[in-house]
């Protein structure tokens, strides 16, 4: 089943994002290997697609796991949750219409 991973930035949490950034894509990129990533990435903080330093108020993450649990276990274990980046991370059930 897909879940929808939807992720809160914590104040001030721009350089530690930047830094744990290269270690987050890695697992992006093994679920993405695996046929399972839908889409992927951050909400800029401003209407811009660099927003430099005001950075980025969180993440969407589209993604097939075996259970919400699975899910779950996938955001513990992400580099950003463990840093800090994220201060909020909601996890759902998602039924994708479309595309199709």
């Amino acid at each position: 089943m897909l879940y929808a991973i939807m992720a809160e930035d914590a104040p001030g949490s721009l350089t530690s994002r930047l830094e744990h950034r290269p270690a987050h894509l890695k697992r992006l990129e093994k679920l993405q290997e695996e046929g399972r990533l839908i889409l992927a990435g951050p909400f800029p903080a401003i209407d811009s697609q660099d927003p430099g330093p005001c950075g980025f108020s969180g993440s969407l993450i589209v993604a097939e796991f075996e259970s919400l649990e699975e899910a779950q276990a996938f955001v513990d274990a992400d580099p950003y949750t463990q840093a800090g980046v994220y201060a909020k991370v909601t996890v759902k059930p998602f039924l994708q219409v479309f595309p199709r």
